[in-house]
């Protein structure tokens, strides 16, 4: 029996060419901008620290040292993470007097994890 995951079911059992498939797939490609943003935002979600920071803050502002306490990890450690996130625009904050808090930049961040939670949701459903 072959197994669904191994590199023999990951290909064609022939070669052969769909140009019209390529061509169309080159019409729709991103531009290498695009596809450089979009992967340095991948990125930024794919460290676990950085997602729960995100996942935190979906439901509410926090301020650092309300994160750092969350996530277990020190306010300098934080931070760097913060500005990473805002830097790619995932993050805003806003000043009252001493305290910095921070919030999702808007609601497509949101959208994005949510989104992703919802097809491991499916995933596991389908594996059960």
């Amino acid at each position: 029996m072959v197994d669904s995951l191994s590199p023999a079911n990951e290909q064609c059992s022939c070669r052969c060419i769909h140009h019209e498939r390529v061509e169309a797939a080159k019409k729709h490609a991103l531009s290498p901008k695009q596809n450089e943003h979009l992967a340095s935002l991948f990125k930024a979600m794919g460290d676990p620290n950085r997602l729960r920071i995100l996942w935190a803050l979906d439901s509410e502002e926090m301020c650092v040292c309300d994160i750092a306490l969350f996530i277990g990890t020190s306010e300098s450690a934080v931070s760097h993470q913060l500005r990473q996130l805002r830097l790619l625009q995932l993050v805003s904050n806003r000043r009252e007097g001493p305290v910095l808090y921070y919030r999702l930049s808007d609601s497509h961040v949101s959208s994005l994890i949510r989104l992703a939670m919802e097809h491991f949701k499916m995933e596991e459903h389908r594996n059960v």
